[in-house]
């Protein structure tokens, strides 16, 4: 009988296979995550993801697709239907803040019992209403506490904040992503 190691909730054995492929082939290192969004009313919106590519092949594990919604707190002439979409930027970089660092704290042998991160964003609206264009329109600031309990010594703490320069979110809020947009009549 095979015995699975398994530390922070991550089969450290898999984590290990995954490694090794990916090493051996880095073609299938390379992923593209897909949503589909519409318009609804106001603020609302609705984006769909289900399909994606990665190690080498469609995925097709996934039956029905995820569904989230977005809209705009009243104050910003919303109906508080959904967290707004600066919002899910702070929920992305914060899950995947803590992901990254309990998957890699997870390959590198240091046990977790807690990880827990807060995060704050601050926007000027004046750049999204286009009221003055020295403001940008996204978050000018963003700030993230993260707390890690564990049986772990202060070089282990030191090397698991390290580990967030693994975030892929942590890299696209921080650092330019080309993005093409092509707007067309339906």
């Amino acid at each position: 009988m095979k015995v699975t190691s398994s530390i922070n909730g991550v089969d450290v054995d898999r984590l290990s296979g995954t490694i090794d492929h990916i090493s051996a082939d880095p073609t299938l290192a390379r992923f593209q995550f897909r949503a589909r969004n519409h318009w609804i009313d106001g603020g609302h919106s609705r984006s769909t993801i289900k399909e994606f590519y990665g190690a080498g092949q469609e995925d097709t594990t996934r039956t029905e697709p995820f569904v989230l919604d977005s809209d705009e707190p009243p104050v910003l002439l919303g109906n508080n239907l959904a967290p707004n979409t600066p919002e899910y930027v702070l929920h992305a970089l914060a899950a995947c803040l803590t992901g990254t660092i309990v998957y890699h704290a997870a390959a590198r042998g240091i046990a977790l019992d807690g990880l827990e991160a807060t995060i704050e964003g601050d926007v000027d609206v004046q750049g999204f209403l286009g009221l003055d264009d020295s403001v940008r329109p996204g978050y000018q600031n963003v700030r993230v506490a993260i707390k890690a309990t564990g049986d772990f010594d202060n070089d282990q703490l030191a090397e698991l904040a390290s580990l967030v320069r693994y975030s892929p979110v942590r890299d696209i809020v921080a650092n330019p992503v080309p993005v093409a947009i092509d707007v067309a009549r339906a």
